[in-house]
């Protein structure tokens, strides 16, 4: 009987590793900057809509802003919806005529 159970305890104990360990490979870049900035937020003893603002800015800092080549990308994809929009494109339609727009 003990044999059952110390089998049963080291699969548990494999289980709680492995679910541990896939935790840690899922955690992201996200969860790090969340971590991180939840830190500084403890450090600077922030409370409230203080620590909300503070949060939100440092989530969204550190965003890479946008390059030449991204601006002229992101004003291309407009025009493209706009134009797909003109159509009445919709669907399956829509997204295939919007990547071949923003090819040409």
């Amino acid at each position: 009987m003990s044999s059952i159970h110390a089998t049963r305890v080291t699969g548990a104990l494999i289980a709680l590793v492995g679910l541990a360990l896939s935790a840690h490979v899922v955690a992201g870049p996200q969860q790090d900057k969340m971590k991180s900035c939840n830190a500084e937020a403890k450090e600077k003893a922030l409370k409230g809509d203080e620590r909300s603002a503070f949060m939100s800015g440092c989530l969204s800092a550190d965003k890479a802003p946008d390059t030449e080549a991204t601006a002229a990308l992101k004003e291309r994809k407009k025009v493209c919806r706009a134009e797909a929009k003109e159509k009445s494109l919709k669907g399956d339609e829509r997204k295939s005529f919007i990547s071949e727009c923003v090819k040409a």
